[in-house]
Protein backbone atom coordinates (compact mmCIF):
# COMPACT_ATOMS: atom_id res chain seq x y z
CA UNK A 1 0.00 0.00 0.00
CA UNK A 2 1.29 3.46 -0.93
CA UNK A 3 0.36 6.47 1.20
CA UNK A 4 0.04 10.11 0.22
CA UNK A 5 2.97 12.41 0.98
CA UNK A 6 1.12 13.95 3.94
CA UNK A 7 0.18 10.57 5.39
CA UNK A 8 3.75 9.36 5.00
CA UNK A 9 5.09 12.35 6.94
CA UNK A 10 2.72 11.61 9.82
CA UNK A 11 3.49 7.88 9.68
CA UNK A 12 7.25 8.31 9.74
CA UNK A 13 7.02 11.02 12.37
CA UNK A 14 5.22 8.56 14.67
CA UNK A 15 7.76 5.84 13.90
CA UNK A 16 10.83 8.04 14.34
CA UNK A 17 12.13 6.48 17.57
CA UNK A 18 11.55 2.96 16.29
CA UNK A 19 13.25 3.50 12.93
CA UNK A 20 17.00 2.82 12.49
CA UNK A 21 17.62 3.18 16.25
CA UNK A 22 21.30 3.43 17.00
CA UNK A 23 22.31 4.28 13.42
CA UNK A 24 20.93 7.77 13.01
CA UNK A 25 22.07 10.07 15.87
CA UNK A 26 18.64 11.71 15.85
CA UNK A 27 16.74 8.45 16.34
CA UNK A 28 15.86 7.66 19.93
CA UNK A 29 17.01 11.13 20.93
CA UNK A 30 15.03 14.01 22.40
CA UNK A 31 17.23 16.51 20.56
CA UNK A 32 15.42 18.97 18.33
CA UNK A 33 16.02 18.78 14.61
CA UNK A 34 17.35 21.98 13.06
CA UNK A 35 16.73 22.78 9.41
CA UNK A 36 18.70 25.58 7.77
CA UNK A 37 16.59 27.73 5.44
CA UNK A 38 17.65 30.21 2.78
CA UNK A 39 15.16 32.96 3.60
CA UNK A 40 15.86 34.85 0.37
CA UNK A 41 15.82 32.06 -2.21
CA UNK A 42 13.00 31.89 -4.74
CA UNK A 43 10.46 34.15 -6.43
CA UNK A 44 8.33 34.75 -3.33
CA UNK A 45 11.04 35.31 -0.72
CA UNK A 46 11.14 36.23 2.03
CA UNK A 47 7.38 36.42 2.74
CA UNK A 48 6.24 32.97 1.59
CA UNK A 49 9.41 31.36 2.97
CA UNK A 50 8.77 32.82 6.42
CA UNK A 51 5.09 31.85 6.29
CA UNK A 52 6.08 28.31 5.30
CA UNK A 53 8.59 28.12 8.15
CA UNK A 54 5.94 29.28 10.62
CA UNK A 55 3.57 26.57 9.34
CA UNK A 56 6.30 23.93 9.69
CA UNK A 57 7.14 25.00 13.25
CA UNK A 58 3.46 24.63 14.21
CA UNK A 59 3.23 21.27 12.45
CA UNK A 60 6.41 19.57 13.76
CA UNK A 61 7.04 19.71 17.50
CA UNK A 62 10.66 18.58 17.16
CA UNK A 63 11.64 21.26 14.63
CA UNK A 64 13.84 24.31 14.97
CA UNK A 65 14.82 26.55 12.04
CA UNK A 66 17.93 28.57 11.28
CA UNK A 67 16.91 31.35 8.88
CA UNK A 68 19.73 32.74 6.75
CA UNK A 69 19.58 36.24 5.27
CA UNK A 70 19.31 39.91 6.21
CA UNK A 71 18.29 40.06 9.87
CA UNK A 72 16.72 43.48 9.39
CA UNK A 73 14.62 42.43 6.38
CA UNK A 74 13.52 39.15 8.00
CA UNK A 75 12.36 40.92 11.17
CA UNK A 76 10.68 43.65 9.15
CA UNK A 77 8.80 41.16 6.95
CA UNK A 78 7.73 39.09 9.96
CA UNK A 79 6.47 42.16 11.82
CA UNK A 80 4.55 43.57 8.84
CA UNK A 81 2.82 40.25 8.19
CA UNK A 82 2.29 39.11 11.80
CA UNK A 83 4.54 36.08 11.35
CA UNK A 84 5.86 34.47 14.51
CA UNK A 85 9.58 33.67 14.52
CA UNK A 86 9.22 31.37 17.51
CA UNK A 87 11.83 28.55 17.49
CA UNK A 88 13.69 30.31 14.68
CA UNK A 89 17.18 31.79 14.81
CA UNK A 90 18.64 34.17 12.23
CA UNK A 91 22.09 33.86 10.71
CA UNK A 92 23.12 37.12 9.04
CA UNK A 93 23.83 37.08 5.30
CA UNK A 94 23.79 40.50 3.63
CA UNK A 95 23.69 39.39 0.00
CA UNK A 96 21.47 37.35 -2.35
CA UNK A 97 22.31 35.37 -5.48
CA UNK A 98 19.56 35.77 -8.07
CA UNK A 99 18.13 33.18 -10.46
CA UNK A 100 19.78 34.99 -13.40
CA UNK A 101 23.33 35.02 -12.03
CA UNK A 102 25.83 32.34 -13.03
CA UNK A 103 26.21 29.59 -10.39
CA UNK A 104 29.97 30.24 -10.26
CA UNK A 105 29.25 33.61 -8.64
CA UNK A 106 28.44 31.67 -5.46
CA UNK A 107 32.18 31.08 -5.07
CA UNK A 108 33.21 34.52 -6.33
CA UNK A 109 31.18 37.68 -5.82
CA UNK A 110 28.35 36.06 -3.84
CA UNK A 111 30.24 34.34 -1.02
CA UNK A 112 28.14 36.27 1.48
CA UNK A 113 24.81 35.47 -0.17
CA UNK A 114 22.11 33.78 1.90
CA UNK A 115 22.58 30.56 -0.11
CA UNK A 116 26.36 30.41 0.32
CA UNK A 117 26.21 31.24 4.04
CA UNK A 118 23.45 28.67 4.59
CA UNK A 119 25.37 25.87 2.86
CA UNK A 120 28.53 26.74 4.80
CA UNK A 121 26.47 26.51 7.99
CA UNK A 122 25.29 23.06 6.93
CA UNK A 123 28.87 21.95 6.17
CA UNK A 124 29.89 23.21 9.64
CA UNK A 125 27.14 21.13 11.33
CA UNK A 126 25.09 24.12 12.42
CA UNK A 127 21.98 22.27 11.27
CA UNK A 128 20.79 18.82 10.20
CA UNK A 129 19.61 19.70 6.70
CA UNK A 130 19.05 22.56 4.25
CA UNK A 131 16.00 23.77 2.30
CA UNK A 132 16.02 26.58 -0.24
CA UNK A 133 14.00 27.73 -3.24
CA UNK A 134 16.73 29.65 -5.03
CA UNK A 135 18.71 28.94 -8.19
CA UNK A 136 18.99 25.21 -8.92
CA UNK A 137 22.39 25.68 -10.57
CA UNK A 138 23.78 27.71 -7.68
CA UNK A 139 22.37 25.26 -5.13
CA UNK A 140 24.00 22.37 -6.99
CA UNK A 141 27.28 24.29 -7.17
CA UNK A 142 27.19 24.99 -3.43
CA UNK A 143 26.07 21.50 -2.49
CA UNK A 144 28.97 20.03 -4.47
CA UNK A 145 31.76 22.47 -3.59
CA UNK A 146 30.78 23.67 -0.11
CA UNK A 147 29.01 20.68 1.43
CA UNK A 148 30.75 18.05 -0.72
CA UNK A 149 29.86 14.75 -2.34
CA UNK A 150 29.57 11.38 -0.66
CA UNK A 151 32.67 9.31 -1.33
CA UNK A 152 32.24 7.40 -4.58
CA UNK A 153 29.48 9.63 -5.97
CA UNK A 154 30.38 10.68 -9.49
CA UNK A 155 27.74 13.43 -9.74
CA UNK A 156 24.92 14.46 -7.38
CA UNK A 157 21.47 14.23 -8.97
CA UNK A 158 18.33 16.24 -8.33
CA UNK A 159 15.44 13.84 -7.88
CA UNK A 160 11.88 15.19 -7.48
CA UNK A 161 9.01 12.96 -6.45
CA UNK A 162 6.16 13.31 -8.95
CA UNK A 163 2.49 12.28 -8.86
CA UNK A 164 1.13 9.52 -11.09
CA UNK A 165 -2.23 7.77 -11.51
CA UNK A 166 -1.80 5.82 -8.28
CA UNK A 167 0.73 7.33 -5.93
CA UNK A 168 4.07 8.79 -6.98
CA UNK A 169 7.41 8.12 -8.65
CA UNK A 170 10.89 9.63 -8.57
CA UNK A 171 12.56 11.21 -11.61
CA UNK A 172 16.35 10.98 -11.35
CA UNK A 173 18.13 13.00 -12.72
CA UNK A 174 15.82 15.90 -13.54
CA UNK A 175 18.32 18.56 -14.51
CA UNK A 176 21.57 18.53 -12.55
CA UNK A 177 23.63 16.66 -15.16
CA UNK A 178 22.91 17.29 -18.85
CA UNK A 179 25.65 14.92 -19.99
CA UNK A 180 25.92 11.53 -18.31
CA UNK A 181 27.82 8.26 -18.58
CA UNK A 182 26.21 4.83 -18.10
CA UNK A 183 27.75 4.28 -14.67
CA UNK A 184 26.28 7.59 -13.50
CA UNK A 185 22.76 6.47 -14.41
CA UNK A 186 23.30 3.24 -12.46
CA UNK A 187 24.36 5.30 -9.47
CA UNK A 188 21.28 7.52 -9.85
CA UNK A 189 19.14 4.36 -9.80
CA UNK A 190 20.78 3.13 -6.58
CA UNK A 191 20.42 6.46 -4.79
CA UNK A 192 16.85 6.92 -6.00
CA UNK A 193 15.87 3.43 -4.84
CA UNK A 194 17.26 4.10 -1.37
CA UNK A 195 15.34 7.38 -1.10
CA UNK A 196 12.06 5.85 -2.25
CA UNK A 197 12.39 3.04 0.27
CA UNK A 198 13.65 5.07 3.24
CA UNK A 199 11.59 8.25 2.84
CA UNK A 200 8.59 7.39 0.65
CA UNK A 201 7.94 3.93 2.08
CA UNK A 202 8.12 1.96 -1.20
CA UNK A 203 9.30 -1.63 -0.67
CA UNK A 204 11.78 -2.91 -3.27
CA UNK A 205 11.30 0.06 -5.65
CA UNK A 206 11.01 -0.76 -9.35
CA UNK A 207 13.58 1.01 -11.52
CA UNK A 208 12.85 1.89 -15.15
CA UNK A 209 15.17 3.40 -17.77
CA UNK A 210 13.46 6.20 -19.74
CA UNK A 211 13.78 5.34 -23.42
CA UNK A 212 12.10 5.61 -26.84
CA UNK A 213 10.97 1.98 -26.75
CA UNK A 214 10.67 -0.97 -24.39
CA UNK A 215 12.90 -3.36 -26.34
CA UNK A 216 16.23 -4.17 -24.68
CA UNK A 217 18.27 -2.82 -27.63
CA UNK A 218 16.39 0.48 -28.06
CA UNK A 219 17.89 3.92 -27.66
CA UNK A 220 21.13 5.80 -28.17
CA UNK A 221 24.55 4.69 -26.91
CA UNK A 222 23.87 5.99 -23.38
CA UNK A 223 20.70 3.94 -23.06
CA UNK A 224 22.03 0.76 -24.73
CA UNK A 225 25.17 0.81 -22.56
CA UNK A 226 23.24 1.55 -19.37
CA UNK A 227 20.63 -1.19 -19.88
CA UNK A 228 22.91 -4.23 -19.26
CA UNK A 229 24.52 -2.54 -16.24
CA UNK A 230 21.12 -2.04 -14.62
CA UNK A 231 20.04 -5.55 -15.58
CA UNK A 232 23.11 -7.03 -13.88
CA UNK A 233 22.73 -4.89 -10.75
CA UNK A 234 20.99 -5.89 -7.52
CA UNK A 235 18.27 -3.33 -8.22
CA UNK A 236 14.68 -4.22 -9.07
CA UNK A 237 15.14 -3.21 -12.72
CA UNK A 238 12.01 -3.58 -14.86
CA UNK A 239 13.58 -2.54 -18.17
CA UNK A 240 13.06 0.33 -20.59
CA UNK A 241 9.95 2.47 -20.23
CA UNK A 242 8.45 4.92 -22.70
CA UNK A 243 7.51 8.40 -21.57
CA UNK A 244 3.79 7.76 -22.10
CA UNK A 245 3.96 4.98 -19.47
CA UNK A 246 5.41 7.24 -16.78
CA UNK A 247 2.09 8.75 -15.56
CA UNK A 248 0.66 5.28 -15.00
CA UNK A 249 2.45 2.61 -12.94
CA UNK A 250 5.48 1.75 -15.05
CA UNK A 251 7.95 1.97 -12.16
CA UNK A 252 8.85 3.79 -8.94
CA UNK A 253 12.18 5.30 -10.03
CA UNK A 254 12.54 6.70 -13.56
CA UNK A 255 16.23 6.96 -14.41
CA UNK A 256 17.60 9.22 -17.12
CA UNK A 257 20.19 11.90 -17.88
CA UNK A 258 19.48 15.40 -16.59
CA UNK A 259 18.78 16.88 -20.03
CA UNK A 260 16.07 14.34 -20.84
CA UNK A 261 14.80 14.36 -17.27
CA UNK A 262 14.33 18.12 -17.24
CA UNK A 263 12.29 17.95 -20.45
CA UNK A 264 10.13 15.16 -18.96
CA UNK A 265 9.67 17.14 -15.74
CA UNK A 266 8.59 20.40 -17.37
CA UNK A 267 6.38 18.77 -19.99
CA UNK A 268 4.76 16.64 -17.27
CA UNK A 269 3.98 19.66 -15.11
CA UNK A 270 2.82 21.71 -18.10
CA UNK A 271 0.43 19.07 -19.41
CA UNK A 272 -1.02 18.50 -15.92
CA UNK A 273 -1.63 22.23 -15.50
CA UNK A 274 -3.18 22.56 -18.95
CA UNK A 275 -5.54 19.63 -18.39
CA UNK A 276 -6.73 21.01 -15.05
CA UNK A 277 -7.46 24.37 -16.72
CA UNK A 278 -9.38 22.57 -19.46
CA UNK A 279 -11.48 20.72 -16.89
CA UNK A 280 -12.24 23.97 -15.05
CA UNK A 281 -13.23 25.54 -18.36
CA UNK A 282 -15.71 22.74 -19.05
CA UNK A 283 -17.35 23.17 -15.65
CA UNK A 284 -17.69 26.94 -16.11
CA UNK A 285 -19.15 26.65 -19.62
CA UNK A 286 -22.83 26.67 -18.66
CA UNK A 287 -25.19 26.73 -15.70
CA UNK A 288 -25.80 23.00 -16.12
CA UNK A 289 -22.07 22.33 -15.99
CA UNK A 290 -21.67 24.58 -12.95
CA UNK A 291 -24.35 22.58 -11.15
CA UNK A 292 -22.56 19.37 -12.09
CA UNK A 293 -19.31 20.84 -10.80
CA UNK A 294 -20.90 21.56 -7.42
CA UNK A 295 -21.72 17.84 -7.07
CA UNK A 296 -18.16 16.68 -7.75
CA UNK A 297 -16.33 19.69 -6.28
CA UNK A 298 -14.85 17.78 -3.34
CA UNK A 299 -13.58 14.97 -5.58
CA UNK A 300 -12.15 17.49 -8.05
CA UNK A 301 -10.22 19.23 -5.28
CA UNK A 302 -8.86 15.88 -4.14
CA UNK A 303 -7.78 15.03 -7.68
CA UNK A 304 -6.14 18.42 -8.18
CA UNK A 305 -4.18 17.89 -4.99
CA UNK A 306 -3.10 14.40 -6.06
CA UNK A 307 -1.66 15.59 -9.38
CA UNK A 308 0.02 18.68 -7.90
CA UNK A 309 3.81 18.26 -7.71
CA UNK A 310 3.88 20.98 -5.04
CA UNK A 311 2.41 18.44 -2.60
CA UNK A 312 5.90 16.94 -2.34
CA UNK A 313 7.53 20.32 -1.73
CA UNK A 314 10.74 19.91 -3.64
CA UNK A 315 13.58 17.59 -4.46
CA UNK A 316 16.69 16.26 -2.73
CA UNK A 317 20.17 16.49 -4.19
CA UNK A 318 21.13 12.82 -3.93
CA UNK A 319 24.82 12.11 -3.43
CA UNK A 320 25.66 15.10 -1.21
CA UNK A 321 27.25 14.59 2.22
CA UNK A 322 24.42 16.36 4.04
CA UNK A 323 20.69 16.67 3.28
CA UNK A 324 20.14 19.43 0.70
CA UNK A 325 16.59 20.06 -0.58
CA UNK A 326 15.60 22.33 -3.43
CA UNK A 327 12.02 23.64 -3.19
CA UNK A 328 10.22 24.95 -6.26
CA UNK A 329 11.36 28.44 -7.24
CA UNK A 330 7.79 29.75 -7.11
CA UNK A 331 7.03 28.03 -3.80
CA UNK A 332 4.21 29.40 -1.70
CA UNK A 333 4.03 28.82 2.06
CA UNK A 334 2.38 25.38 1.98
CA UNK A 335 4.82 24.07 -0.63
CA UNK A 336 7.79 25.28 1.40
CA UNK A 337 6.35 23.75 4.55
CA UNK A 338 6.05 20.43 2.70
CA UNK A 339 9.67 20.71 1.55
CA UNK A 340 10.82 21.15 5.15
CA UNK A 341 8.81 18.07 6.12
CA UNK A 342 10.43 15.98 3.38
CA UNK A 343 13.88 17.20 4.42
CA UNK A 344 13.14 16.13 7.98
CA UNK A 345 12.25 12.63 6.79
CA UNK A 346 15.48 12.53 4.81
CA UNK A 347 17.39 13.28 8.03
CA UNK A 348 15.38 10.91 10.24
CA UNK A 349 15.85 7.98 7.90
CA UNK A 350 19.57 8.68 7.44
CA UNK A 351 19.40 8.56 3.65
CA UNK A 352 22.93 9.93 3.40
CA UNK A 353 24.20 7.06 5.56
CA UNK A 354 22.27 4.49 3.53
CA UNK A 355 23.67 5.82 0.24
CA UNK A 356 27.19 5.92 1.71
CA UNK A 357 26.89 2.30 2.87
CA UNK A 358 25.44 1.14 -0.46
CA UNK A 359 28.24 2.74 -2.50
CA UNK A 360 30.91 1.42 -0.15
CA UNK A 361 29.44 -2.07 -0.47
CA UNK A 362 29.47 -1.74 -4.26
CA UNK A 363 33.16 -0.79 -4.23
CA UNK A 364 34.01 -3.82 -2.08
CA UNK A 365 32.23 -6.12 -4.51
Amino acid sequence: MRLSAGALLIHYGNQWKQNRRGENPLCGSDRKMKIIVDAFGGDNAPLEILKGCEMAIKKYDDLEILLVGSTEKINECAKENSISLKKMEILEAPDVISMEEHPNELRKSKKNSSLAVALRALAEDKGDGFVGAGSTGATLMGATTIVGRIKGVKRPAIAPVMPKMDGFFMLCDSGANADCRPEMLVQFAKMGSIYMEKVMGVTNPRVGLANIGTEDTKGDSLRTETFPLLKESELNFVGNIESREIPYDACDVVVTDGFTGNIILKLYEGVAGALMKKVKGVFKKSLKNKLAASVVLKDMKTMAKQVDANEYGGAPFLGVKKPVFKAHGNSKAQTFCNAIGMAMEFVRNDVVGAITDALAKGEEE
